[in-house]
């Protein structure tokens, strides 16, 4: 089974760079797709190619017209949906959508931006906060949990290309990487370095002075699994040659 997640930075724009031509080749199960910028009326021709695809599809999208929004694409119809998380302001911002299969369940998540300026940066520890105990609630019931998606933190500093230099920024400052940890010891498994430990891989990449080009980039987008999860994950890559964003895509191998 693969699942991949992808931070498309708007559908519509990655629809013309060919998306759906590299989604068709990857044959994936499954995809979350975070800031999709859309909601479904607005895109009815792509809609119609994410079924003739063969997939089901799952939409949750901001209030805010052209921004946020996570979806989930599946080949399998899921048992059950469950829109937002019941915390009204992450809800509007569409930021965490959840398909329950019958082995496990898939969350497409998008952790805010703090680098805008301040304000933001307190609504991404609040998201941070809620997120935690949210999951960790979720986790008794939902004991065989995925949850994939841009969580905009880099955890170490193998997983950014200068460390020194964005010590102070946004996605890798101390309490946001302080935070990754205890999430993971909680008992999360950060799946791409369960199979790599080596460093400048990234998921994403700043438009200016060709920073892709250079490899110089974050890694902010990730599959997390829970413990039980372990024994059936078989492989992770990053996948930086899909150019339809700033981001690119994250595939995981599960055992179905």
């Amino acid at each position: 089974m693969k699942i991949i997640s992808y931070n498309v930075n708007g559908i519509r724009a990655a629809s013309t760079k060919n998306f759906f031509g590299w989604l068709k080749a990857t044959d994936a199960d499954m995809i979350c797709l975070q800031e999709v910028k859309a909601l479904p009326v607005q895109i009815p021709e792509i809609i119609a190619l994410i079924e003739e695809l063969g997939y089901h599809h799952y939409w949750f999208s901001a209030e805010k017209k052209g921004y946020s929004g996570v979806a989930i694409l599946s080949k399998i119809k899921p048992n059950h949906v469950e829109y937002g998380c019941g915390e009204e302001w992450i809800d509007k911002e569409g930021r965490i959508l959840r398909a329950d299969f019958d082995t496990f369940s898939l969350m497409s998540v998008y952790l805010p931006s703090g680098s805008s300026g301040d304000e933001r940066q307190v609504k991404k520890y609040e998201f941070m906060s809620f997120f935690h105990t949210y999951i960790t609630n979720l986790r008794i019931s939902i004991p065989n949990l995925i949850v994939s998606g841009d969580y905009n933190i880099c955890h170490a500093a193998i997983d950014i290309h200068n460390p020194k230099s964005n010590a102070k920024s946004s996605g890798f400052l101390p309490e946001e990487r302080e935070w990754m940890g205890v999430f993971l010891d909680s008992g999360l498994i950060d799946t791409f370095r369960q199979f790599n430990k080596d460093p400048h891989h990234y998921t994403w990449w700043s438009y200016r002075a060709g920073s892709r080009a250079k490899n110089l980039g974050w890694r902010i987008d990730y599959h997390l699994a829970t413990a039980p999860m372990l024994e059936r994950l078989k492989n992770v890559k990053i996948l930086p040659d899909a150019i339809h964003s700033d981001h690119c895509p994250i595939l995981l191998e599960l055992d179905a």
